[in-house]
């Protein structure tokens, strides 16, 4: 199958459709992608890159990547962001068809990342290359923007609700990576067009580790302590302030730490916080490239996720779950919802309410207090059912049945 993916995030940036990407090309299949210059999370244009011009790379595994104008987010603000979300658009209708003139695609998937307006280039793209267009939903709009407060207006809200109305409209099918996404969705689109399929996560274990490059000192550190990782965007939708007040809660385990790994729009808050309050059991362990986390995970005594308490992040389920399943590590979870019926379901770790700082403590002691062999059965457990649900390549296999699906109907 020729597939082409539009989504504004992708590759150097590190977004769980790299890998699904990477699956369906080693599957045979001919993928290329339109996307925009990489900035996130930090804002910045990646060495290497640069906002302006149109630009074309090939990956080695013969992937081809289009890559459109665009504004980076710089250091956030509503502006800022606005801004970048535009430029996506704007450069994509303006360029977009230009990158893949004359390409001969079976069918067009676009990831709907936040904003849903970045699906928007993909209905062009669908009409001039006549093409089926899937859209996989990753999150919920307009709800998104009134749970966040961004947007409080109800006749703007209401604007919006008809421009995903829209925006659905224009698909023929509609890919949600929750099923609790399912009855949002359908108030603004046809039932019969939604299809259940969740994100997914590669197989650490499936593959030839890569070369070591994690600071050594961190490696001391997750070695030589119960070290509980945090992996992935340190921003507001990961309620880090509650792993912090629960990391003043579990100091007194003199051997745990709890180490954050990533970088984000809280980066700096958090950093300012933890030197006012030494909390010298917190680890700023920065940024890593997908490819160093099997070190990182295979030292951890447990592997941590968190979201705010909100309506809209209880039907979404963190990429970092499947990821975390896939390493075979014990869990622990301060999210309500969705996730935490993953958790829960694969038997792979313990979960509290979001934004409940005593009830993560309290998971953060159940867990120290196990031995190797308990938290070793939890990894299992989760591994076990990430290898059933969410195995990448099963995972693409089965998006290509969904795409044929969509492509034979028309």
């Amino acid at each position: 199958m020729k597939i082409l993916i539009v989504t504004q995030y992708f590759w150097p940036e590190q977004f769980f459709v790299n890998d699904f990407v990477r699956a369906l090309v080693a599957q045979g299949h001919v993928v290329e992608v339109l996307t925009g210059k990489p900035n996130y999370p930090d804002g910045k244009v990646f060495d290497g890159y640069d906002e302006r011009g149109c630009t074309q790379e090939r990956l080695n595994d013969g992937t081809v990547i289009h890559r459109v104008p665009l504004r980076a987010r710089r250091q956030g603000g509503g502006k800022n962001l606005v801004l970048n979300y535009l430029s996506f658009v704007v450069n994509g209708l303006r360029f977009g068809h230009r990158a893949v003139r004359g390409k001969d695609f079976d069918v067009i998937l676009a990831v709907a990342f936040s904003p849903i307006t970045s699906v928007i280039p993909a209905i062009y793209l669908k009409w001039r290359l006549r093409r089926p267009l899937s859209i996989w939903i990753q999150d919920l709009w307009p709800e998104s923007l009134s749970a966040t407060g961004f947007v409080r207006s109800r006749a703007i809200l209401a604007g919006v609700g008809l421009m995903v109305r829209a925006i659905y409209g224009a698909a023929s099918q509609l890919l949600v990576q929750s099923e609790a996404f399912r009855a949002p969705v359908a108030r603004l689109a046809e039932a019969r067009k939604i299809v259940y399929y969740p994100n997914s996560s590669r197989d650490p274990k499936a593959e030839a580790p890569v070369a070591c490059a994690v600071n050594p000192v961190l490696l001391a550190t997750l070695e030589s302590h119960f070290c509980v990782v945090f992996a992935g965007n340190l921003g507001t939708a990961q309620s880090l302030h509650t792993v912090l007040a629960a990391a003043r809660k579990v100091r007194e385990l003199g051997a745990c730490k709890i180490v954050l790994v990533g970088s984000g729009s809280m980066s700096g808050q958090i950093r300012e916080q933890v030197e006012r309050e030494g909390l010298d059991n917190v680890v700023l362990a920065g940024r890593y490239p997908n490819e160093q986390m099997p070190h990182i995970f295979d030292r951890a005594g447990a592997l941590l996720v968190t979201l705010k308490r909100d309506a809209i992040l209880t039907q979404t389920i963190p990429s970092k779950v499947q990821a975390y399943l896939a390493a075979g590590r014990p869990i622990i979870g301060a999210l309500d919802g969705a996730g935490a019926e993953i958790i829960n379901a694969s038997g792979g770790g313990l979960v509290c309410a979001a934004e409940d700082a005593d009830g993560l403590a309290d998971c953060i002691g159940r867990m120290y207090a196990m031995d190797a062999g308990q938290r070793g059965d939890l990894g299992a457990a989760g591994r076990a059912y990430y290898l059933e649900h969410f195995e990448i390549g099963r995972q693409a296999r089965r998006l290509v049945s969904i795409l044929s699906e969509n492509m034979n109907s028309h």
